[in-house]
C-alpha cells in the first residue's frame, strides 16, 4: 500500500511539473511574459494587457459594491487574492504566512472546460526567523481543479482552499496541504471593510489610465495549526490583513516593479502604502490610512516619503532594498522597517521578496512588505 502510495505521489508530482510548462507556455503565447527573472521585469509580462483582446476597463465612475464585489469577475483580464498573517507559535516563535491566488485571462472569450481562458496560480509561504517553507500551484480553469464560487463563498486550487459559509470570506477558514508543510487557519474580521482611492478605484499612474478595483479587510483576527517539521502542529494566534484586487492590465508600459507596506499604527489604524516604480519616470506612491471605525484617508506622493536605507545581496545575487525609512509627517508617523529574515525571496512565476517586516520608531508593530521587479 506504502509502495502505491509513493508512486501515486511521484505521479502527480510530474503531472504539476508538465502542468507549470503547458501553463507557462500558454501565458508565453499570450504575451504574459518576454522577459527573463534576470531582467526583473516579469511582473510587468504577467500583470500588463494582452494585445488585441478586449477586456472589461476599469473606470471610475463604477464604485465598488460590498459584498456584491467579492464576487468572480469573469470579464476583467485579472484578479488578485492576497493575505498576510503576523502570528505567534504556542513554541513561542513569531510566524508569517502569506497566501495569494491569482486569476489571469489569456483571452476575453467566455468558454468552459478545457478551452476556458482562465490559468490560475497559487501561493502559501510560511516563514520563521531562521526557516522559508513555501509552495505554488498552477491550474486551468474550466475543469474543476480550480476556480471561485461566491453563494457561499469558495477559492480553490488542488487540495488548498478558502471558504465561508456566507457570501465574503469571513469568518473563513484556509486550508493548505502541502508535501512538506500544512497551513489551517481561521480567520475573522474584527472591523470594516475598507475601499482605497476613489470606492474602490484605484489609480496607479500619474499620466496613464492604469488603474484597478480594490477591497481590503485591514482588520483580522486569525488562529489555527501549523504543521512545519517532523508533523508536529503548532497552535498559532494573531492579526492578518486581505485584499481583492481586479481589473484588466494592472501594470502600466514601462512599470519595473513597486513596493509595497502594510502595518498596523495601533489597534485602531492600519497603513498600506504603494511605490510603483517606472523606467526613466519618479515613482507613483499612493496608499491609505484605514480605522477601525470605517474611516478610509487616502495618501498621495505628497503626503509622504519611501526611502530605501540600505541594499542586502541575496543568495541568488539579486540586490534588493531589505530595510526602509516611512515617513508620513501630518499624522505623526516617522518609522524604519527591517524584515524578520532576509531570505523571503520567493522564486515563482511572480518572482519577489515577500515577507514578515518589524517597524521602529514613532510607531512599533509588525507587518509585511513586497517588493517586485529587482
Amino acid at each position: 500500500m506504502n509502495k502505491k502510495f509513493e508512486v501515486f505521489n511521484k505521479l502527480r508530482r510530474w503531472a504539476s511539473v508538465l502542468l507549470l510548462f503547458f501553463c507557462a507556455w500558454v501565458v508565453y503565447e499570450s504575451n504574459f511574459f518576454g522577459a527573463t527573472e534576470s531582467e526583473g521585469h516579469d511582473v510587468t509580462y504577467m500583470l500588463g494587457s494582452v494585445p488585441k483582446k478586449v477586456f472589461e476597463p476599469v473606470l471610475p465612475d463604477q464604485p465598488v459594491v460590498i459584498p456584491k464585489d467579492f464576487q468572480f469577475h469573469a470579464s476583467f483580464q485579472h484578479e488578485w487574492w492576497h493575505y498576510f498573517a503576523n502570528v505567534v507559535g504556542e513554541d513561542g516563535q513569531n510566524y508569517g504566512i502569506q497566501w495569494s491566488y491569482f486569476r489571469i485571462a489569456n483571452d476575453d472569450k467566455d468558454t468552459a472546460g478545457w478551452q476556458s481562458p482562465q490559468i490560475y496560480v497559487s501561493h502559501v509561504v510560511v516563514s520563521s526567523k531562521d526557516n522559508v517553507w513555501r509552495e505554488q500551484r498552477i491550474a486551468r480553469g474550466g475543469i474543476g481543479q480550480a476556480g471561485m464560487t461566491d453563494k457561499p463563498f469558495r477559492i480553490w486550487i488542488d487540495n488548498w482552499t478558502w471558504r465561508s459559509l456566507g457570501v465574503t470570506p469571513f469568518p473563513g477558514s484556509l486550508e493548505a496541504k502541502t508535501d512538506t508543510f500544512n497551513v489551517s487557519l481561521n480567520t475573522v474580521a474584527k472591523g470594516p471593510f475598507a475601499l482605497p482611492g476613489d470606492k474602490g478605484y484605484q489609480i496607479k499612474h500619474d499620466l496613464l489610465p492604469v488603474a484597478s478595483f480594490n477591497i481590503t479587510a485591514p482588520f483580522l483576527d486569525v488562529s489555527g495549526v501549523l504543521t512545519l517539521e517532523n508533523g508536529r502542529p503548532i497552535k498559532v494566534l494573531g492579526k492578518a490583513w486581505m485584499s481583492k484586487e481586479w481589473g484588466s492590465g494592472l501594470m502600466a508600459e514601462g512599470q519595473i516593479g513597486w513596493d509595497w507596506f502594510v502595518f498596523p499604527l495601533d489597534g485602531n489604524t492600519t497603513v498600506s502604502l504603494n511605490q510603483y516604480r517606472h523606467k526613466n519616470q519618479m515613482p507613483y506612491v499612493f496608499g491609505m490610512l484605514a480605522t477601525d471605525d470605517g474611516k478610509v484617508i487616502r495618501l498621495d506622493g505628497d503626503d509622504m516619503t519611501i526611502t530605501p536605507r540600505k541594499l542586502t545581496i541575496m543568495k541568488n545575487g539579486k540586490r534588493i532594498p531589505l530595510s526602509w525609512h516611512i515617513s508620513i509627517p501630518e499624522y505623526g508617523v516617522d518609522v524604519v522597517t527591517n524584515v524578520d529574515n532576509p531570505n523571503v525571496w520567493l522564486p515563482f512565476i511572480v518572482p519577489y521578496w515577500e515577507g514578515p517586516i518589524s517597524v521602529s520608531g514613532s510607531h512599533y508593530s509588525s507587518g509585511f512588505m513586497q517588493l517586485t521587479g529587482y
